[in-house]
């Protein structure tokens, strides 16, 4: 027990992928959405206030009178979609969980908004020339592996028409300075990994490159699995590095999705890019 535990605790090769994966796991889905869906809380989503706000720069910078179609790369519950489409865009968004998109969905029949919805891993993505704009928001790009990242560039490239604009952001390597390593663990009768009673031992690892890792161990009276989240985070030149190998151009970088002005200093970076 103590060399497997050892194991199961011990810093994984970087950008190991867990076994079991979240997104499709049943219960740990739908309590993602509940998070998603928490207007007090940034841990899934951004606030509402924040969303707003990025969402009215956004259509300023780029309007749908001159981008009309939209794709939103893991759009979880809709909460930009919708505004988006609101806002004018014919608006598509992806996203590997069942949940989520079924949410985003009855929302959108709901309030009767024309978008369409693909749920689907967004790695698989194969159109050609579809889109004026793509967006990526909260970071996600950096959860992917290096090579991962390279084939999500590629497809969001493929998907977009001549001249179209992808907007992303990213942790940036302040954040990556500022992180401290640590481990805790706290036995749960239910909580966000298990419905049953469980130990939760959660370490937070610092690797070279960039990068972090969250590592969450859960066990139950049958089962054990662990969890990997990673987090790259981004210096400008990194950054450039990236998209331009897969043949996009810069246009301009922010502090955040909202369009804060560039600064070294923060946490986030965002960036405007051009096919």
């Amino acid at each position: 027990m103590f060399t497997y535990l050892n194991e199961c605790l011990s810093s994984p090769k970087i950008y190991t992928q867990s076994k079991t994966s979240f997104w499709t796991d049943e219960h740990i889905s739908k309590k993602l959405l509940e998070i998603h869906l928490d207007p007090n809380t940034d841990l899934a989503s951004r606030k509402p206030d924040f969303i707003e706000k990025s969402v009215d720069w956004i259509k300023t910078i780029l309007p749908p009178t001159s981008y009309a179609t939209l794709l939103d790369v893991g759009c979880g519950p809709g909460l930009y979609t919708q505004k988006f489409s609101k806002s004018g865009y014919f608006v598509t968004g992806i996203d590997f969980s069942k949940h989520s998109i079924e949410y985003a969905r009855n929302i959108a029949k709901k309030h009767m908004l024309p978008i369409r919805y693909l749920h689907q891993n967004y790695l698989d993505l194969n159109l050609k020339n579809s889109y004026d704009l793509a967006t990526m928001i909260y970071c996600d790009y950096g959860a992917l592996s290096i090579q991962n990242r390279k084939i999500l560039m590629q497809k969001i490239y493929n998907a977009l028409k001549p001249n179209g604009k992808f907007l992303l952001d990213v942790c940036s390597v302040q954040q990556y300075a500022s992180f401290e390593e640590s481990q805790t663990w706290e036995i749960l009768n239910e909580g966000f990994w298990s419905p049953e009673k469980h130990i939760c031992i959660n370490s937070n690892r610092k690797y070279e490159d960039n990068t972090l890792l969250n590592q969450t161990v859960v066990i139950t009276q049958g089962s054990t699995n662990i969890y990997y989240i990673w987090t790259h985070c981004f210096s400008k030149d990194n950054l450039i590095d990236e998209v331009t190998e897969a043949g996009f151009q810069p246009v301009e970088f922010y502090s955040d999705i909202a369009g804060r002005p560039f600064s070294a200093d923060s946490m986030t970076l965002a960036v405007l890019l051009k096919k």
